[in-house]
């Protein structure tokens, strides 16, 4: 059995596993003066259909500008007032939920 021939068959079976856009990045001094190349695989990504859904729904803005803003335009003159019977209420239908 001769182990050299089976070295090089796994040599074949990897080159034909790697991507297609592996390219030899240089060259590294395996021993003794022998120099080799060392394929380097690209870098890649692979997203879900789900991860594209996800990126949709943050791209969609779902507060109201315009309430926001006058919201915040009535609490710097001090004009926003809330009732405080309104939030006991809310606190007690919040608890009950």
């Amino acid at each position: 059995m001769s182990y050299a021939s089976g070295i090089g068959n796994l040599q074949q079976a990897v080159n034909s596993v790697l991507p297609s856009e592996t390219k030899p990045v240089g060259r590294t001094s395996a021993s003794a003066g022998e120099i080799k190349e060392k394929p380097i695989a690209a870098d890649q990504t692979n997203l879900s259909s789900t991860a594209g859904l996800v990126a949709q729904a943050l791209e969609i803005s779902d507060t109201r500008s315009s309430k926001v803003a006058s919201l915040q335009q009535a609490i710097s003159a001090g004009s926003y007032n809330v009732s405080s019977s309104d939030v006991a209420d809310k606190i007690i239908q919040s608890l009950l939920d």
